[in-house]
């Protein structure tokens, strides 16, 4: 396996893992009368996405530490993959930009602000990590 899919594969699941505690963490403050925009949700945010960064940073030291060969090197075909990925991740980010607007515009509450643009980072991370581990699983054929 290339080191560039095992660093995709960290990403899907440090994501999937990080954002599954946050929801555990904001759905179990809720309380069942109250909104749950009233829902403390900013702490919570901050330390998954934090803990989510120290962990694939310590992650992708872990794999590059036990696989040395791989993991200073790049081939085209790495960097293809990885630019394809990175573009179809980025149409999440759009969207949660223009939905954070519009929920703005709205004048929707902070919660569901936060949150809208909270989970477009989360789905462009697995979108463009599983482009690439399904690129490098298939086969990646430009256009």
């Amino acid at each position: 396996m290339a080191f560039e899919e095992k660093r995709a594969w960290i990403m899907v699941l440090v994501t999937v893992a990080s954002y599954a505690a946050y929801l555990g963490v904001v759905l179990g403050r809720h309380e069942g009368a109250a909104p749950l925009a009233q829902t403390s949700y900013a702490s919570p945010l901050l330390w998954t996405v934090g803990a989510a960064i120290v962990t694939q940073i310590a992650l992708n030291i872990t794999v590059a530490i036990a696989s040395p060969e791989g993991a200073n090197t790049k081939d085209q075909r790495d960097r293809e993959i990885h630019r394809f990925g990175m573009y179809i991740g980025q149409s999440f980010i759009v969207i949660g930009g223009v939905a954070g607007l519009v929920l703005a515009m709205v004048r929707a509450d902070q919660f569901w602000i936060a949150n809208a643009i909270y989970l477009a980072f989360v789905l462009s991370a697995i979108l463009s990590s599983t482009s690439k581990i399904v690129a490098y699983r298939l086969g990646f054929h430009p256009w």
